[in-house]
């Protein structure tokens, strides 16, 4: 498994998101949660907003347009209306630095 840097720690305040753009990648929401880092696919499955720009309570991130919400650990839908998951992935911190593990 490789693992490619997304952003460092720093930029992403606890309860704060971030979006990062990779090569080959959907564009991707960066979360904190309580020092905690999270990755999903930053555009709503419902539609085109971006996620990083929803209001993030309890672990969830709404979207801006919408409404729906997502559980920002799982990926889960948990409101109308939405009802796919976002893609979730595998984080590692090191060093101050976020990397996606793939």
């Amino acid at each position: 498994m490789g693992k490619r840097q997304i952003c460092r720690v720093d930029e992403v305040a606890p309860g704060a998101s971030l979006r990062v753009e990779l090569e080959g990648l959907p564009p991707l929401a960066v979360f904190n949660l309580d020092g905690d880092f999270y990755v999903i696919n930053d555009t709503c499955s419902h539609g085109e907003a971006s996620l990083c720009e929803g209001e993030i309570e309890d672990g969830q991130v709404e979207c801006p347009w919408h409404n729906a919400k997502f559980c920002i650990k799982s990926g889960k839908a948990l409101t109308f209306p939405a009802v796919e998951p976002q893609r979730t992935y595998i984080v590692a911190v090191e060093n101050d630095e976020v990397f996606l593990v793939e």
